[in-house]
């Protein structure tokens, strides 16, 4: 096996500490603690339940991490080896589990141990107090609702405290009572072989008190499940996915503990005309193949009504245009982002005989030249176009 195959015996029948670790002599504490950890956990009783062996294995790995983790042991036994510990076996490293203090450390991470080798003393009570759990709840918004912000009301579903027992889960003039299980202390021991182990009380869950009378309303739980209606104010600039934290407006705690939170999660509709990108808006408008050539005053709507935009003469489609302060209010904050107006320019499809002799007197007075573009204006030309 791979204890027998790598662990030594020293010549006074006592295996070098370091090879029962399988460390060097050069190890650092946390390399020692890995070391100790793994080795504890591969050799552990409750790990080995039929194997006989698997104590005396146990118990020598932790002798050997008893002495290397102590910084004055590990000096004289570096200097003097087994003899300069003195005794024998477990006595000469001055092994006792009880003065272990990262025991419980190493143990409760794996086995769910709260104190072992009882280094605890009397052990560590839970309080019933517990703080109430936060809650979430969805709300829609129209766009513009969200724009200039709402009044809305949330309904949530959340526990409040008992009236007829004020949050204390027992019987009207009643009270919790020490548990006979653990004597108040919240947790009970265990003795597996040489050492011992504390665990939570199963009794009163670590509390160290019981509630033998509880309140008939609501049945030993302190809360009573009920909806609310919670008025929400959503200010002007919120955007899609927004969280609002109401205070307090959560779950009340056990047994008078305080109330979580309220977490508002806000989900806002696409509006028909503007696309918004952060406090910016954008959005398109069409324009006339004259307005475009001539130039033209065009109403563009806001969200805040019309606006006139002027349009210069020889505007290409595509091109776009600032109006400033006319985006989204900052979110608690000032001023507004902007609005992007970008034109498209419509080709009729379908002209009758007037517009066509029109069309054609033009095209005779403005001849353009249908030759390939050369390769540097074409690239020009599609950054233009996007």
């Amino acid at each position: 096996m791979f204890f027998e195959e790598r662990f030594t015996l020293t010549t006074n029948g006592k295996r070098d500490y370091y090879e029962v670790l399988g460390v060097s002599r050069t190890v650092t504490e946390q390399e020692l603690k890995s070391a100790y950890r793994k080795l504890a956990l591969q050799f552990h009783p409750d790990r080995n339940p039929n194997n006989p062996d698997s104590e005396e294995k146990f118990k020598e790995v932790s002798e050997a991490y008893a002495v290397l983790a102590d910084t004055d042991k590990r000096a004289v036994y570096d200097r003097y080896g087994h003899a300069g510990l003195g005794g024998g076996a477990g006595q000469a490293a001055g092994f006792d589990p009880t003065v272990f203090q990262d025991f419980s450390d190493i143990f409760g991470e794996f086995f769910g141990f709260g104190d072992v080798f009882g280094g605890g003393g009397g052990g560590r009570r839970r309080s019933r107090v517990q703080r109430g759990a936060d809650l979430r709840e969805d709300l829609t918004l129209e766009f513009e609702e969200a724009f200039f912000g709402t009044e809305s009301r949330v309904t949530v579903r959340r526990h409040e405290a008992c009236e007829d027992c004020r949050g204390s889960g027992a019987a009207p003039g009643k009270g919790p009572t020490t548990c006979r299980s653990c004597g108040g202390r919240g947790q009970v021991r265990y003795q597996q072989g040489f050492f011992s182990i504390a665990r939570t009380c199963p009794a009163c869950q670590g509390t160290g008190s019981v509630i033998t009378d509880p309140c008939p309303k609501c049945k030993g739980e302190g809360r009573i499940l009920r909806q609310r209606t919670v008025d929400a104010k959503v200010p002007a600039g919120v955007e899609d996915g927004t969280r609002i934290r109401f205070s307090g407006a959560g779950e009340v705690g056990q047994f008078g503990g305080p109330a979580g939170d309220l977490y508002v999660v806000l989900h806002v509709k696409e509006h028909p005309f503007f696309a918004r990108e952060g406090n910016d808006l954008h959005c398109v408008v069409p324009i006339s193949v004259a307005q475009a050539a001539m130039g033209a005053d065009i109403r563009v709507p806001t969200m805040e009504g019309e606006h006139v935009l002027k349009i210069p003469d020889g505007t290409q489609p595509g091109a776009t245009f600032r109006i400033r302060n006319k985006g989204v209010p900052v979110l608690n904050g000032h001023g507004k982002g902007e609005l992007y107006v970008e034109v498209r320019v419509q080709v009729p499809t379908k002209l009758n005989k007037r517009q066509k002799e029109l069309l054609q007197e033009l095209d005779a007075l403005s001849k353009v030249d249908n030759q390939p573009l050369l390769r540097s204006l074409l690239g020009k030309m599609k950054d233009m176009f996007g």
